[in-house]
């Protein structure tokens, strides 16, 4: 360095702009998913010190081991009969998936959105949550409905938007709303959820109500300055939610690092604003459970927010309008270390011998029939092309409690 300061010795800037580790036609790479063994990541008292838990935002929580059985500290919470549960809750969500992508390349609907590989991350969430508490999701939580039993026959109305669709046409296909089931309108806005979720628990926080509120975020979205807002609020005011981050490696077309930056791990963006982190095999169905079952007592416990990252894997594309032979291997979601979370619990249970591979074919088919059976009635109401669709009349419902009077004089103008 000279003298007099000048920057003249050091030669020109430049910008760093990450890369992913492979492209497409190169063999896929997951060497920077770094695996703890299953049951080797202790599981902390709930009331502990965000500062004394720093480790668990840098390493994995898994439970099923690559034998398929349950071990370590956060297994045992669930009975075979709420595992079986949990696995047709996972296969009815794939089913429906499967059903609802070939229904849109028909043109039945203008636009789908698929789980597949991350069918765990929701549906076991779901079973953790107490009636009443309310859910903030993403486009890709559909599992929160599944495994809550919402019917599949007006989620497919939604998603045909005919004169049957519960929201009236005025979602686009698949941002689903219940109320009853705690799940909050979708806004496609990223990171307009995280806001809105620590609002709310907030509100049931100055209530004094038992209600605790939980966000859902992809890893991508999380580059979004109304993610960080919501850590700010959410860790200022000790607001009872539990903030998910859905780390599936892809952000649409661009990898996880472009939104990661330089913090190593999603999880460890809680640390900085005092939010205990945790990361948690996504496709473990039993591992989700605990670690959800953990954060909402933190929660409920009046302890504040804790952060989770979900390491799992996009293994479809985005949505129908996305190609991702475009930007990743074909082979990758082959190569994902951490497997299908489908076939890893229908191990697990056969292992326990409550479970075979024939009652689990037997049970795709039931499940098929279900959902096929589900479709041909929602169908009956109508599809994007064809059938009945809501009434025009229905955009001037549902806005104020007592309608004002320009809204009368447009409605009387349209002679609706």
């Amino acid at each position: 360095m000279s003298d007099d300061g000048s920057p003249g010795e050091f030669g020109p800037l430049s910008l760093h702009v990450p890369e992913p580790a492979v492209r497409p036609g190169g063999a896929p790479d997951f060497s920077n998913v770094e695996l703890d063994e299953a049951g080797a990541i202790r599981r902390p008292d709930v009331d502990a010190n965000p500062e004394d838990i720093r480790d668990l935002a840098f390493s994995i929580i898994r439970v099923l081991n690559r034998d398929g059985e349950a071990v370590g500290p956060w297994a045992g919470l669930l009975t075979d009969d709420q595992l079986i549960e949990g696995l047709r809750h996972m296969m009815t969500l794939r089913a429906f998936d499967a059903r609802m992508q070939i229904a849109q390349r028909q043109g039945k609907t203008s636009f789908y959105m698929q789980h597949l590989g991350e069918e765990a991350v929701s549906c076991a969430f779901r079973k953790a949550l107490a009636p009443g508490d309310m859910n903030f999701p993403t486009y890709r939580q559909a599992g929160l409905l599944i495994a809550d039993d919402y019917p599949m026959v007006e989620m497919m109305c939604q998603i045909y938007s005919n004169e049957r669709d519960p929201l009236k046409g005025r979602q686009l296909p698949i941002m689903y709303s219940s109320k009853e089931h705690g799940f909050f309108s979708i806004s496609g806005n990223l990171a307009t959820q995280y806001i809105q979720a620590v609002g709310w628990a907030m509100a049931s926080a100055i209530k004094h109500d038992t209600k605790i509120a939980a966000g859902w975020i992809g890893d991508g979205s999380t580059a979004e300055s109304d993610f960080h807002a919501s850590l700010v609020f959410a860790s200022t005011y000790k607001a009872p939610i539990v903030l998910n981050i859905v780390n599936n490696q892809w952000a649409i077309s661009t990898f996880q690092g472009i939104a990661r930056g330089g913090s190593g791990t999603f999880a460890a963006r809680g640390l900085g604003f005092g939010i205990p982190a945790l990361r948690v095999d996504g496709n473990d169905y039993l591992a989700v459970f605990a670690v959800a079952k953990w954060a909402i007592e933190r929660a409920r416990r009046n302890l504040g927010p804790t952060l989770i990252e979900y390491v799992t894997y996009r293994a479809g594309a985005h949505s129908t309008s996305d190609d991702p032979s475009a930007y990743r291997p074909k082979t990758e979601s082959d190569a994902w270390p951490l497997g299908d979370p489908v076939i890893r619990l229908k191990n697990h249970l056969i292992g326990r011998n409550v479970w075979s591979d024939d009652r689990h074919k037997q049970t795709e088919a039931e499940i098929l029939d279900t959902v096929v059976a589900a479709q041909k009635e929602a169908e009956s109401f109508g599809t994007l092309h064809a059938g009945g669709k809501p009434s025009a009349r229905d955009m001037f419902e549902g806005v104020y409690e007592e309608m004002p009077p320009h809204l009368r004089r447009q409605r009387q103008q349209a002679g609706v």
